[in-house]
């Protein structure tokens, strides 16, 4: 069994039901938790990819703010990495859920295969096999 995470990014989401969903479709996260609230929308939720886990929701009524939309990879400010075994795999499966792919599939210097995508609202994602 692998160990329990010790980091656990926070997401929030303008549209949480969409976004679980479209997450475990395009980059193959499964669902742990889902809590909803009385309104109907997500109150809490925890994925899975891997042994890694994120925990999101859903605002609940201010919009979300807009994400930076820099072409420059070296200009975001932040993004969320995660390893995957198969990267070629996993980014057939996202182009093919309409990923918004802004790196493609490239070699690095230092030894990994990766791509960097965008999810529906924006947030930055970055695949690849490079294990710290």
């Amino acid at each position: 069994m692998s160990p329990k995470p010790d980091i656990y990014p926070a997401l929030r989401y303008g549209n949480a039901p969409r976004a679980i969903e479209w997450l475990c479709r395009a980059f193959g996260f499964e669902k742990l938790s889902v809590m909803t609230r009385d309104d109907g929308g997500i109150a809490h939720a925890e994925l899975k990819l891997g042994n890694g886990v994120i925990m999101l929701g859903g605002n609940a009524s201010e919009p979300v703010s807009p994400r930076p939309r820099e072409e420059d990879f070296s200009r975001i400010e932040w993004s969320i990495y995660v390893a995957v075994d198969d990267i070629d795999a996993h980014y057939q499966r996202s182009r093919r859920e309409g990923a918004e792919i802004f790196r493609t599939l490239e070699q690095t210097g230092y030894g990994s295969r990766e791509y960097s995508a965008r999810d529906l609202e924006g947030f930055v994602w970055s695949f690849g096999t490079y294990r710290p």
